[in-house]
């Protein structure tokens, strides 16, 4: 299997304070990898460089073999790169309609059958249609910020925090929409407080501390090691 992103000792700066560190770690074409770790560890970081967001001060970021790394952010996603930003950041005063729609503005092509698609995995956001993003729940808001970037045609949809603030059986369901989303082809970079779910729901999963990846292994394997259990999954079952 080939991979559709090589990030190769990726470092980020902020001043002088290093956040990432020289990281290198791949995703292969089709698969769900996550990073999971402690506040401050790199993570957003790390995704905001490869969406062109944060301006990496070193290294390598290969998407489908070509390099992206200085890229602009709107280039990254015509070739096919979405980000779901932590806190959803959908337009609270459009519609949800006119937020998917906002998903779509680079392409020229027809929308209707991506928009029906959209419909299907979140039946909710069709009943509430016209109704204005900021009336949402969290959960409907999450839903909503993870269709509009799927408007886009991404080949790469990375997610930041998905589960953030919402209840345990809302939590669930977005879980559930990621498996549905990946088992429908697309290849996911998540990262992920909740890393019981987050390394249940991986192929493949890094543990990243203080800028730098310490752990690589399968979502499975690393929710079994003892070391990551004691650090991150706690008393989660």
């Amino acid at each position: 299997m080939s991979n559709i992103l090589e990030v190769k000792d990726l470092k980020v700066s902020y001043g002088g304070i290093e956040a990432v560190r020289g990281i290198s770690f791949d995703v292969p074409e089709g698969e769900v990898v996550t990073l999971i770790g402690a506040n401050g560890a790199g993570k957003s970081s790390t995704l905001r460089a490869i969406a062109g967001l944060e301006k990496a001060s070193g290294g390598s970021i290969l998407f489908k073999g070509s390099e992206i790394r200085g890229v602009n952010t709107e280039a990254i996603v015509g070739k096919g790169i979405t980000l779901v930003p932590e806190g959803r950041r959908v337009f609270v005063n459009l519609s949800v309609l006119e937020n998917l729609k906002m998903g779509a503005y680079l392409r020229k092509d027809p929308i209707e059958e991506d928009l029906h698609w959209v419909y299907d995995l979140f039946p909710r956001l069709k009943e509430r249609s016209w109704q204005a993003a900021g009336t949402l729940s969290g959960g409907e808001q999450q839903m909503l910020a993870i269709g509009r970037a799927l408007m886009s045609q991404p080949s790469l949809i990375m997610m930041d925090e998905p589960s953030l603030g919402l209840a345990p059986i809302i939590v669930q369901e977005v879980f559930d929409i990621i498996r549905e989303i990946n088992k429908q082809g697309k290849t996911i970079l998540l990262i992920e407080q909740n890393a019981n779910m987050a390394l249940h729901a991986a192929h493949h999963g890094y543990v990243m501390e203080t800028g730098r990846i310490t752990m690589a292994g399968t979502g499975q394997h690393l929710a079994n090691d003892e070391s990551v259990r004691a650090a991150y999954l706690g008393k989660q079952k």
